[in-house]
Order: C-alpha cells, then sequence, then structure tokens
C-alpha cells in the first residue's frame, strides 16, 4: 500500500554518514497538516564541521525552527547531512548559511530561521542567525534557548 512515507529510503536501515553536504540526500514527506501554521524545531547540539583553513573542528549548537507548508524534512535524513559536514572545511557563517539555505530550496517552507551558536576557538564565540522572513503572525515559536556565551564569569 502507497503512504506518503513510500519513497524514504534511508529510514529504518543502516546509511552511511554522507561523505559531504553537496552528496547528502534529504528526504522529505508530505506535510499531513499543511492545512494550519505550526512551527518545528529541530535542535543539533553536537554540530561539527572543519575551519577551512586549520583542519581542526569546530562545534556549535544549531536550533532550526520552520514552519511548513506541503512538505516535512524526515529527520534520519537530516541527521545524515548535518553529519555530512564533520569532514566539510567552512567558516562559521557559510556552514550555518548554507544549511539553511539548503532546507528553504527543498521544502520551501512558509518560513525558516535557523540559529548557530559556535563554541569559541581563539576565545571568540561566532553566533550567526538568518531567516527567510518575519515571524509569522499567530504561530507559537518559542525563543531559541540558547544563552549567550559567557566563559568563565
Amino acid at each position: 500500500m502507497e503512504t506518503i512515507y513510500s519513497d524514504l529510503t534511508q529510514l529504518g536501515g543502516k546509511t552511511e554518514l554522507p561523505a559531504s553536504p553537496e552528496v547528502a540526500e534529504l528526504e522529505r514527506v508530505q506535510n499531513p497538516q499543511a492545512d494550519i501554521e505550526y512551527c518545528v524545531r529541530f535542535t543539533a547540539p553536537e554540530f561539527t564541521s572543519l575551519c577551512p583553513m586549520t583542519g581542526q573542528p569546530d562545534f556549535a549548537h544549531l536550533v532550526i525552527d520552520y514552519v511548513p507548508g506541503e512538505w516535512l524534512v524526515e529527520s534520519k535524513s537530516l541527521k545524515l547531512f548535518l553529519g555530512s559536514f564533520r569532514n566539510h572545511g567552512a567558516f562559521h557563517e557559510d556552514c550555518t548559511v548554507s544549511i539553511a539555505r539548503r532546507l528553504v530550496e527543498f521544502l520551501s517552507p512558509r518560513w525558516l530561521r535557523i540559529g548557530g551558536y559556535w563554541y569559541p576557538r581563539g576565545g571568540i564565540p561566532i553566533d550567526v542567525f538568518w531567516q527567510t522572513g518575519a515571524m509569522p503572525e499567530g504561530v507559537w515559536i518559542p525563543d531559541q534557548g540558547v544563552p549567550p556565551y559567557r566563559g568563565r564569569g
């Protein structure tokens, strides 16, 4: 029997981590609640990428909020996509905005924002924020809940 989940290929089995974000395959399903607006949040507190200059690891706490339209991202494919950055060299700003833009292109959500809360390297934390436009009215979208970096204070 055909369902909205029939086309998923990564869920329910062993799937290798993609070698790079460019080859990572996002998957989506039809949104059965597309007639209303609601917020979906994904939190990735252990996101990792590489510094393109030194090859050293960079770590971030990502928070992705979106108001879906016709499509929902399948969470395992998102997890594998985010994991594919583990061996990918890019600055914090590029990683954060690239993730959001890929999701927007793939899902066509009504609204999306990403907060990239990067852990300090060289004593400076870098936080990167991007969204597609004004926050939709009438949708409960909580604060991302990540405190600003306070060091040892």
